[in-house]
């Protein structure tokens, strides 16, 4: 069998005089190393992408984290410099991108701002700058140049029992990295909450009745994908569930 295509989302940045649509090589590495999958980067051309099109050539998409948010008139809510930066390009792209990944029964990882996203484009609200928040842990990453400081696995997330990532996981508690400032809200139609920290922030959703894997993480498990085994094993099971509906689609080709 081949090995699976996944479609990767993409941020839209201006440098060297370009304008460029990217994906963090975090990502990219856990996708081919830990999942087994080959990622394609999808340019973050909204409504001029040919969706259907797209999704019947890959066999799974996977949303990545960034340092963007999505903007808030998307779930109501009015926009303040305070809470950018904003990517109105990626938004028009992920948000129909995952509404019809769901619905065709494609394998969905969605990761940090890709959670956020998942519970916008179900209908969902999000909370932004949760640290202000009475009760609420300061989920930010420590002010450091040392990446591995600043994701560095620290916080504990309760997987709950007979839940999806119960299966990946086992239920109980793991610990995780989660970054984060803005955190699900009201949630999205359609999402059961999978893990939350103890704060009580939501930090892991599902999809219920989706077809296929369709999971959303708050955390960061691509970054230590490499020596964690918590991290790895998410995109182990987000890979195999890639590798069935490579298997599916072939048979239904080989039927036809």
């Amino acid at each position: 069998m081949r090995q699976p295509l996944v479609a990767v989302s993409t941020d839209v940045r201006q440098f060297d005089n370009y304008t460029w649509h990217a994906a963090p090589q975090q990502y990219l590495e856990a996708a081919l190393d830990a999942a087994g999958v080959l990622p394609l980067l999808v340019p973050s051309f909204g409504d001029r992408l040919d969706l259907d099109s797209l999704l019947a050539g890959v066999n799974g998409v996977l949303v990545t984290g960034s340092r963007s948010n999505v903007h808030p008139s998307l779930y109501g809510e009015q926009a303040t410099e305070a809470n950018g930066p904003y990517d109105p390009a990626r938004d028009a792209t992920t948000l129909p991108l995952i509404r019809a990944a769901i619905e065709k029964g494609v394998p969905l990882l969605a990761i940090c701002r890709g959670i956020q996203e998942l519970n916008v484009a179900l209908g969902g609200t999000l909370a932004t700058e949760i640290q202000e928040q009475e009760g609420i842990w300061d989920h930010r990453a420590p002010v450091s140049d040392d990446q591995d400081e600043r994701f560095a696995i620290r916080q504990p997330v309760s997987i709950k029992p007979g839940s999806c990532l119960a299966d990946v996981f086992g239920a109980g508690e793991i610990m995780v990295n989660s970054v984060h400032r803005q955190a699900v809200g009201r949630l999205g139609e359609r999402l059961m909450v999978e893990g939350a920290a103890e704060d009580g922030t939501v930090e892991a959703v599902s999809v219920i009745g989706a077809p296929a894997f369709a999971v959303g993480v708050q955390w960061h498990p691509e970054y230590w994908s490499r020596t964690d085994d918590a991290s790895a094993r998410i995109f182990r099971a987000f890979g195999d569930a890639a590798r069935q509906h490579a298997s599916a689609h072939g048979a239904r080709l080989a039927a036809e």
